[in-house]
């Protein structure tokens, strides 16, 4: 919404990558009376990665196991793919020209009037911010496994294009290097995420539904979410049926929602790990688990799918259940398996289960265990190895993943308890004044929603069960 791009002094009316911007219509949803918030944030240079010497970088390679949320066929190629990543150093020479042309960077220069995120702060940032540091941390990464391109991260920059050019030949490994894209900063409006329903539809126009970076956030991954829930949600509108939101522990896309309906934001918001209370449950093991359900319901998978996925939940509940009665017993061949996982011999007869709990064991062990033992499993399930997974997993954290589900359903009982659309909150006594101006603000759905708001006690919200 009404973007410019900012390299020093100069600016272009533009969005990322050359893209138009719309010039008018932020300025139609203030007249409407929405909150428009003016953010910034911004981008490292693309250099042509045929003109770096990586062998001035130290090599970063990816891990052996291919992390993954999608647990369907078809993922072969990703294990074949590798591509890494190489990690080199800013330095004082660097430092000093940044700190010598400071007041050319759109930044430090007063061009820039949109606030920019606190976590992923441009090097000129970094250097005034952190000038005790000789040196910080960039790295080499590709940007595409079709293009000869390179992404500079961590040197985010909003400095005119010839001191840049300059800055990007002192990194290590630059030297003669060919820049595709120079750095800039992107600053643009935004709605205030507070005039927005958990729903995402717009609290002051019935069937506008807002996703992306007009709800203030600032990435790919966070737009791509809330452009997911959106869609769904004006499909059900449409079709007369209740919304689809999903709750904290259920997804991170639940967390990112609540915190900028609930909490709003200042700054461009990036889903962090952190800002989930309930990220144990959070996992990409579990994805299937948690969400698949809800892609059967709203018709985005196919009931071949969703059976696997019913299967598979019958298989880990019964083996969980199952392997406190599977036993092994204590002879020489099940301690030597033991051992070679570094785990102590063991006197007695043992279960699956006591042994799972052991920090060194793990389902790979069970597998061995099992086969000498000459106990068979009883699963359906295609993939035993997922299911095992799973099963290590709920036994292993057992004591933890209860403590969270006991806080979990603590939410979910404050998130079933409605607040009335219409309540009048200045009828309601003793309540706090900011807690009031907050919850008229905010006009949260549910007794839960009102606890989360930045400023609502937890007397504000006893006041108000008593009230409702």
């Amino acid at each position: 919404l009404d973007s410019r791009i900012l390299r020093g002094h100069w600016f272009s009316k533009e969005g990322p990558d050359g893209q138009k911007t719309s010039t008018g219509l932020s300025k139609a949803l203030e007249r409407l009376g929405f909150e428009i918030q003016r953010l910034k944030t911004g981008t490292p240079p693309r250099i042509k990665a045929s003109t770096i010497d990586f062998s001035q970088a130290k090599l970063e390679p990816g891990d052996d196991c291919v992390w993954h949320y999608s647990h369907d066929e078809g993922y072969e190629s990703i294990l074949k793919t590798k591509v890494p990543c190489y990690l080199t150093y800013t330095n004082m020479e660097i430092h000093k020209l940044i700190n010598d042309n400071l007041e050319k960077s759109a930044m430090y220069g007063g061009v820039v009037e949109g606030i920019g995120p606190r976590y992923c702060t441009s090097i000129e940032d970094k250097v005034v911010k952190f000038s005790d540091k000789e040196r910080h941390q960039i790295f080499f990464e590709p940007e595409s496994l079709s293009l000869d391109q390179e992404y500079i991260q961590g040197f985010s920059t909003s400095m005119p294009v010839d001191v840049q050019d300059k800055m990007i030949r002192m990194l290590p490994g630059l030297k003669d290097c060919v820049v595709i894209n120079y750095a800039y900063a992107i600053e643009y409006d935004a709605i205030n995420p507070l005039e927005i329903k958990s729903n995402l539809e717009t609290k002051r126009i019935n069937n506008l539904f807002t996703a992306g970076q007009i709800n203030g956030t600032s990435g790919y991954e966070e737009a791509a979410g809330q452009g997911l829930m959106a869609g769904i949600n004006a499909g059900l509108k449409i079709q007369g049926k209740e919304p689809f939101v999903l709750s904290r522990d259920e997804a991170y896309i639940g967390v990112m929602i609540d915190d900028l309906v609930t909490k709003g934001t200042k700054e461009p918001y990036r889903l962090l790990t952190s800002r989930a209370e309930y990220r144990l449950f959070l996992r990409h093991d579990n994805a299937d688990l948690r969400l698949r359900e809800y892609g059967h319901k709203y018709g985005l998978i196919d009931d071949k799918t969703y059976e696997l996925l019913v299967e598979k939940k019958k298989c880990i509940e019964k083996l969980i259940n199952d392997f406190k009665y599977m036993k092994v017993k204590a002879n020489e061949v099940i301690n030597s398996i033991l051992n070679k996982y570094h785990s102590s011999d063991i006197n007695e007869t043992t279960s699956l289960y006591s042994l799972l709990k052991r920090p060194e064991i793990n389902y790979t062990c069970i597998l061995e265990l099992t086969e000498k033992a000459g106990i068979i499993m009883d699963c359906t399930y295609p993939k035993l190895h997922d299911v095992l997974e799973q099963v290590e997993i709920a036994i292993k954290y057992e004591g933890y993943i209860n403590k969270a589900q006991t806080q979990a359903t603590r939410m979910h009982n404050y998130d079933s308890k409605m607040i009335p659309e219409n309540i009048d909150y200045d009828q309601i006594d003793n309540i706090a004044l900011e807690a009031r101006e907050k919850l008229k603000k905010v006009r949260p759905n549910t007794i839960g929603q009102a606890s989360r708001i930045s400023g609502v006690n937890p007397a504000d919200i006893s006041i108000l069960m008593v009230y409702l």
